[in-house]
């Protein structure tokens, strides 16, 4: 079976609710993941919006996730260093942490959350880029999984 990207928030393909948008709240949503490939040492996830007028947004990067967790809660603290060392990036709103969805008026926009599994354990510094991160894990990468997200103003 291959590495599975979910959340209890809204399913693939499908929009994502208010709550978890500038629009709203703006908390992370819940994550979770399943069928990590043998040698996974650890994990890194990315989201970010293809569509937005400049080119690709970066909403999120979070990083040093031990092998042994296989779920991120909603509303992860927007902290540089977390709970058993799971590490956040700097996002293009130039915060840490995570920051949803808030796309011009228009067209839906896709998010797409992006879980890889690593065969090396990083003690990564907090505020790495999305280039930065992709950079240091590039021939580390034993799979990628998933999930895309919708949202529309």
């Amino acid at each position: 079976m291959a590495l599975e990207l979910t959340s209890s928030a809204f399913k693939n393909n499908g929009y994502i609710p208010q709550k978890y948008t500038g629009e709203g709240p703006d908390v992370s949503p819940a994550l979770a993941w399943s069928n990590p490939p043998q040698g996974t040492k650890s994990f890194a996830l990315i989201c970010d919006d293809p569509d937005a007028p400049v080119g690709d947004w970066v909403h999120w990067v979070i990083y040093n996730i031990p092998a042994g967790v296989n779920a991120l809660a909603e509303n992860v603290p927007q902290d540089k260093v977390l709970k058993d060392g799971l590490t956040q990036g700097k996002n293009d709103f130039r915060r840490i942490g995570y920051n949803g969805p808030m796309p011009p008026p228009g067209k839906p926009h896709r998010y797409f959350f992006k879980l890889y599994a690593l065969d090396a354990e990083f003690k990564l510094a907090p505020g790495l880029l999305k280039k930065e991160l992709l950079k240091l894990m590039e021939s580390h990468v034993l799979e990628e999984a998933q999930l895309l997200g919708m949202y529309r103003r």
